[in-house]
Parts: C-alpha cells; sequence; structure tokens
C-alpha cells in the first residue's frame, strides 16, 4: 500500500563542476535555477560555487530560491564552497552527501557533467527500481549530451539486462524548464 502522493517542493540537481566545452550547457545550467526559482521549489546540490554546479545555485539563489548545499568535507579545504547560500551542510563523505541531498528532494534534475554525476544519476535511477523512492529522475539531455547514455541503456534493455519498466524510470526532458514542469507535474508516491 502506498501512501497519498506529495507535492515536489525540493529539487536536487546533480551537475558538473566544470562548464563543459559547449556554452549551451552553461545557458542551461542557469536556465534550470532560472525555473526552479520561478516555480517556487527549493534546491539542493553539491554546494560548489564552480561549474554548473555553481551557475544552477547563483540562478536559483538570485530567484530567490532557498538553496541548500551538500558538500563533503574533504573538498571544503578546496576553495568551492559555495559562501553565499541558504546553508551549506558538511559531511563527512560522498556516501553521507549522496544521502542528505536524496533525503532533502523530492525530485532529481541531471544536467551534463562528468563521472561523479554519471555516478549519483545512476544510483538514484538504481534507488527507484528497487523502490527504494518514488521520486521522478529526470535526464536534462542539453544538446544531445546524454545521447550516448540513452542509447546505451536501450541496448541493455534490448540484450535482457534492463527491463522495459525501469528503463522508464529515467525520464528524459529537452530542456531546464521542461524538466521542472514533469517534476511538478509528477507529484511523489511513497513506496
Amino acid at each position: 500500500m502506498t501512501e497519498p502522493s506529495t507535492p515536489v517542493r525540493c529539487v536536487a540537481v546533480y551537475c558538473g563542476s566544470a562548464n563543459g566545452n559547449d556554452p549551451a550547457f552553461l545557458a542551461e545550467a542557469k536556465a534550470l535555477g532560472a525555473a526552479i526559482a520561478a516555480s517556487g521549489l527549493g534546491l539542493v546540490y553539491g554546494g560548489a560555487c564552480v561549474g554548473l554546479m555553481g551557475a544552477v545555485a547563483d540562478a536559483a539563489l538570485a530567484g530567490g530560491s532557498e538553496v541548500v548545499g551538500v558538500l563533503p568535507e574533504i573538498l571544503a579545504g578546496k576553495e568551492i564552497a559555495h559562501a553565499g547560500l541558504t546553508r551549506l551542510e558538511l559531511v563527512p563523505t560522498m556516501h553521507k552527501r549522496k544521502a542528505r541531498m536524496a533525503a532533502l528532494a523530492d525530485a532529481f534534475l541531471v544536467l551534463p557533467g562528468g563521472y561523479g554525476t554519471l555516478e549519483e544519476l545512476l544510483e538514484v535511477v538504481t534507488w527507484a527500481q528497487l523502490r527504494l523512492h518514488a521520486k521522478p529522475c529526470i535526464l536534462i539531455n542539453t544538446a544531445g549530451y546524454w545521447n550516448g547514455l540513452l542509447a546505451f541503456l536501450d541496448s541493455a534493455v534490448a540484450a535482457g539486462f534492463l527491463k522495459q519498466k525501469n528503463r522508464q524510470l529515467l525520464r528524459v526532458a529537452g530542456c531546464a524548464e521542461e524538466a521542472v514542469g514533469m517534476a511538478v507535474a509528477a507529484p511523489i508516491e511513497k513506496p
């Protein structure tokens, strides 16, 4: 039996700590922060002031959103901690960071990024597959960045390693506004 659904109030954003080479990546990060704020949502993210992470946070803050950063202590001394957040939480490990972000978020939105972004994305989708949560997981496919991953997931379905119903746990948006709209339109249900 599931509990009644609740509205999305706070979204977690996973994305790169670099800007990437295509200006569309940075523009989409700024658009995502603005869309989060315009929708009256809060943001939880990795706590950095650099790259796409910093751009999302800055845009959300500029729009009036509450922004919570969750930063592992090992990274706090590398001068990447965002000093202007509503709240910055320091945690002892990367594992604690991911768990804390997941606990605070009602949906997960994913912009381009590298190993860390990919790992965070796959973990929350795996948790959804295991029914540890029923929160929306939405990939923002800016400039086709995630096309290779999406093709891989389709090949995993074809090869029998991923069920089609579980493939559908990862939703795809073409832009930031669409992703926020998808998150807001899909209130979470408690598993």
